[in-house]
């Protein structure tokens, strides 16, 4: 196995992917999906964790040695980019959605020099929305974005389309398509739905419409 098929196996071995193509889930944005990945599971694994770990340091020292900073999305990529910047001897901060309405209302904790570059850390990728607007607010307080790293993508249009307005590039760990075919050989309700997990994963939105009720 690959390494990306590795961590797609673990996911699913940990329950931290759930596919339901006949019961669809609904996220918070509205949409309807066959599939819900709750990778804050990870953190309670130790072997799973640490193979996260693995791919991550091995991505960072093939896409992006050069890293000065290590930054954390509040909540879900706060420990990922913690267990990251102790293996690699880097400060860390972490990006809040917003900034605190109290104290010194940060939007931003911790501290980095100007000029730093700095790694995005965050656990899923569905849009990509929460990461951007992350790097946005690094990058208005000084900092050199060098790139955006995540451990399972779901590869979906509206990510792909945001990040290619972006000047920094997107690595994960695992994605839905490596995924899906692991998935099957283990569950044969999800090798009969593969067609209907490939309409989802072309057009999330009409996939939507043509599931709600």
């Amino acid at each position: 196995m690959s390494q990306a098929e590795q961590i797609a196996q673990a996911l699913l071995d940990i329950h931290a992917i759930s596919l339901r193509p006949n019961q669809p889930f609904t996220w918070t944005s509205g949409l309807k999906s066959p599939i819900y990945c709750d990778n804050r599971l990870t953190i309670s694994h130790p072997e799973v964790r640490q193979l996260l770990i693995d791919g991550f340091l091995s991505t960072i020292k093939t896409q992006c040695p050069d890293i000065e900073v290590v930054a954390g999305t509040a909540t879900a990529g706060i420990p990922h980019a913690a267990f990251i910047a102790q293996a690699l001897d880097l400060p860390m901060i972490y990006v809040r959605d917003k900034a605190k309405g109290h104290g010194k209302q940060n939007a931003i904790e911790g501290e980095f020099d100007k000029g730093a570059k700095v790694l995005m850390v965050e656990d899923l990728i569905s849009t990509g929305g929460s990461v951007i607007q992350a790097a946005h607010q690094v990058q208005e307080a000084g900092g050199q974005v060098v790139a955006a790293l995540a451990i399972f993508n779901y590869l979906l249009p509206a990510s792909r389309q945001a990040f290619a307005k972006e000047d920094f590039p997107l690595y994960t760990l695992s994605d839905f398509k490596t995924l899906i075919p692991i998935a099957a050989k283990e569950d044969p309700e999800v090798e009969a739905a593969r067609d209907v997990l490939e309409q989802w994963y072309q057009d999330p939105q009409a996939w939507t419409a043509s599931h709600s009720d």
